[in-house]
Parts: C-alpha cells; sequence; structure tokens
C-alpha cells in the first residue's frame, strides 16, 4: 500500500463509500416500498417490479447478498482508511484512533444513514429499478449466500426464533384494510372510500340497525273497509306492502302494487282478490348482519322482510334499499315530506324521536350509546325510566337534549345542543 500513492488511496475510499451507501439505500428501498403498489406494476407489465417481487419472496437470501457486500465494502473501507492514517500521522494509538473515528463518520453519513433515508423516501421508485441489479448479484454470488443462510438458520432454530412465513406477513386483517382505505388520501375520492369503508362495517351491523321501525311500516289492514283499503293502495309510497289481519303480527302476505294497478283502476278490486295476489312473506331474525343479509336476499331472489325478535313478533321492515343506503349513503327521503338533512344551526337541530341513533352519530359527530335501543325515543325511554312531558331537558353522556313534543307515549320530536369541545 506504500507505493499507492495517497490521493488513489483516497479516491478508492470514496467509491468504497459510495458503493456501500447504494449498497445501503437498496436494502431500506426493497424493505420500505409497497408491495400492493408493485403487484400492481408487476400486472401491468413492469418487469422491474416483477423482479423486485421475486427478491422480496426470498427476503433472507436478499438480505444476505446486500450484506455481503456492505460488510464487505465496509470492511474495505477501514482498512483503507487505517492505511491512510497510518501515512498521514505515522504508527501509533493516536492515528488508529484518529482513523476509527473518521471511517466511522464517513460510514455512517456517506454509507448509511443518507442512503437510507433516501432509498426510504423513494422507495416504490427505487425498487424495480435496484432489483435489475440486486437479481444478476444473487444468482452469481448464490453458494456464497446460501452458505451464510445456512448458519442463520441454524442459529435461529437453536434460539427458536423462527421468523413469520412471507404469504402471513403480507395478508391484511379487516382493520387493517379499514386503516388503509381511511389513509388513502387523494388516491381513492372521498365518496368512493366512504363506501368502501361502510362495506367493512357491514360485518358490525345488525338489520335491526338500518330498520324500518313497526310504528313506521306502511302496511295494509284486511279488517278495514274495502274503501279504505281501496285509497290506501291507491297513496302507497311502496312497490312492496304488507299486508295484515287485525294485528302485524298476523302477516298475511306482501302486495306488490303492480299487480293490482289494473285491477283498483277497472274497480273490481276485492278482499278475495288482494288474498289472491299477496306473495309469501319473508322473515329474518332482527340480530342478522347485515352483510349475510345481503347474501340473503341474493340467495332467496327476496327485495323485502319482515324482522321479528324472538318471539315472532314483528319489530320492523327491511329492504334491500336500506341496505344499499347504508353502503352508498342515503338516496332518498322515502316518503314525501320526510326531511332527511341533519346539519347544525345556531348550536342545535331538532330531529325526530324516531331517528336512528347510528344515523345521529354518524352525521352530526355525536357519541350517543348504541349497546341498548335503536332510536333517539328508545334512548330516552330508557334512560328516563318513564314517559318524559314536553319540555324536559336532559343530559345523555355529553350530549344535552331538550324535549319538545310528546305523543302517543312517544317522544315525536328533540332538540339536540352541539357537544362542546373539550379541551385537551
Amino acid at each position: 500500500m506504500d507505493s499507492v500513492p495517497q490521493s488513489t488511496q483516497m479516491m478508492a475510499l470514496g467509491v468504497l463509500l459510495v458503493l456501500s451507501g447504494l449498497f445501503s439505500m437498496a436494502e431500506t428501498a426493497m424493505m420500505a416500498c409497497n408491495r400492493f403498489r408493485l403487484k400492481a406494476a408487476a400486472r401491468a407489465g413492469s418487469r422491474g417490479a416483477q423482479r423486485a417481487l421475486d427478491l422480496l419472496a426470498q427476503t433472507d437470501k436478499l438480505l444476505g447478498v446486500i450484506l455481503l457486500f456492505n460488510n464487505l465494502i465496509n470492511a474495505a473501507a477501514a482498512t483503507l482508511t487505517g492505511v491512510l492514517a497510518i501515512d498521514l500521522f505515522g504508527e501509533g494509538e493516536l492515528a488508529l484512533g484518529l482513523g476509527t473515528i473518521v471511517v466511522t463518520f464517513l460510514i455512517l453519513v456517506f454509507s448509511e444513514i443518507t442512503p437510507k433515508v433516501i432509498g426510504a423516501g423513494y422507495a416504490n421508485s427505487l425498487a424495480p429499478v435496484v432489483a435489475f441489479v440486486l437479481a444478476p448479484l444473487l444468482r452469481l454470488f448464490y453458494p456464497v449466500v446460501w452458505t451464510v443462510n445456512l448458519f442463520v438458520s441454524a442459529l435461529l432454530k437453536i434460539t427458536r426464533l423462527q421468523p413469520t412465513r412471507q404469504e402471513e406477513n403480507q395478508t391484511l386483517s379487516a382493520d387493517e384494510l379499514r386503516a388503509l382505505m381511511t389513509e388513502s388520501g387523494h388516491f381513492i375520492p372521498a365518496a368512493h372510500r366512504r363506501i368502501l369503508i361502510n362495506l367493512f362495517e357491514l360485518e358490525d351491523v345488525t338489520v335491526e340497525d338500518v330498520m324500518t321501525p313497526r310504528n313506521q311500516i306502511e302496511a295494509i289492514d284486511l279488517e278495514q273497509p274495502l274503501e279504505a283499503i281501496q285509497e290506501q293502495i291507491a297513496t302507497a309510497h311502496h312497490g312492496r306492502v304488507p299486508v295484515f289481519e287485525g294485528d302485524l303480527d298476523r302477516v298475511l302476505g306482501v302486495l306488490p302494487q303492480r299487480r293490482v294497478v289494473s285491477a283498483l283502476s277497472a274497480g273490481e278490486l276485492d278482499k278475495d282478490e288482494i288474498r289472491g295476489l299477496l306473495t309469501r312473506p319473508y322473515f329474518v331474525p332482527s340480530a342478522t348482519p347485515l352483510y349475510s343479509q345481503l347474501q340473503f336476499f341474493q340467495e332467496n331472489r327476496q327485495r323485502m322482510a319482515l324482522v321479528v325478535n324472538e318471539y315472532g313478533e314483528v319489530e320492523g321492515l327491511l329492504t334491500l334499499e336500506d341496505i344499499i343506503e347504508e353502503i352508498v349513503g342515503k338516496f332518498t327521503t322515502g316518503q314525501p315530506g320526510q326531511v332527511d338533512a341533519l346539519n347544525w344551526t345556531d348550536g342545535s337541530v331538532i330531529v325526530d324521536g324516531g331517528r336512528s341513533l347510528r344515523e345521529l352519530n354518524a352525521k352530526l359527530g355525536l357519541s350517543l350509546p348504541l349497546e341498548g335501543p335503536k332510536t333517539l325515543n328508545g334512548l330516552l325511554l330508557e334512560h328516563l325510566q318513564d314517559i318524559p312531558e314536553s319540555g324536559l331537558s336532559v343530559r345523555i353522556g355529553q350530549v344535552a337534549m331538550e324535549i319538545l313534543h310528546t305523543e302517543d307515549r312517544m317522544v315525536r320530536s328533540v332538540r339536540i345542543f352541539q357537544p362542546q369541545a373539550q379541551p385537551e
């Protein structure tokens, strides 16, 4: 080494540091890249992305070839720095100590920290590029890498620290997928993001959460006079109407509106003809998960179901449109005159007592409890253990409310006051 000029030695040291930095950058880029984005690029025909995926499928060998060259280069750089220190300052402990400090600083800055920051910041762009270099190196030095990994595998087996299989590491749970959708930012439009998140939440929602309550079901009682029944059919807001006799728990069937239009217009519709036009009612338990019910609708070719409790009593009505609205959001008001908008006005909002607690929480940012009753009226009755009078004020959690109108043993309208932000 004494015959080699110091300028050449310094140039060689610089080359070694750059090469070490390139391998550090490659390691970080390969480990930090988005594998799902690589898969999408590979399906689109990117050869670099496919090579990167092939390398990531054998992480132990990928790390083996990178660290093999990285450590060889760093060792060579340390040796060369020691030689330079002796040439400049002579032999002695001071020269060796100074050389150690210098080479440590150079490796940290130029071979480790800076390249790794660049690799992490541009991982998705760099991974397909560096794969073209790492793949041939791995094939060329495979025997050396295999030998080193043999000792590594033995050590891991002795210490019982066997890593999880690569396929399991790449599998995302439902919560991880939900978080991925939430944090997708501008890559997915907000409306599409809400739909995807709502799909994940279908398993946590039951038909009882979104059904039309029993007291709001539009149904026909055959014990009414024929004129009243005909008028109700003519003014019905829905295409399918349940028909019962005396009590809603005695459902006879479902009347498709289009079947009775011609008979009604001809004035020939009587109760016996109505019975003959009925289709078989479809019942579902109230605790059925909404996603399962969507599948049941598809398998049974149904669009409407009557929701029953454990005693067989009708609790409400669910339609296919209710499930679709739960996924994509409200797109219909159901009945003319029904107001769906929920917006704070001067720090409060007036809502119907039959409003769903889930809907109020979602649209107003509230935290009303969902474990018990499903409607605001039910929550107030359970909380007060009595039928309240108009003008009564109550606070449930952080939400203050004023009962505006009570009728027929139900809370009809409530003013909800906007909760104040809690100081941190």
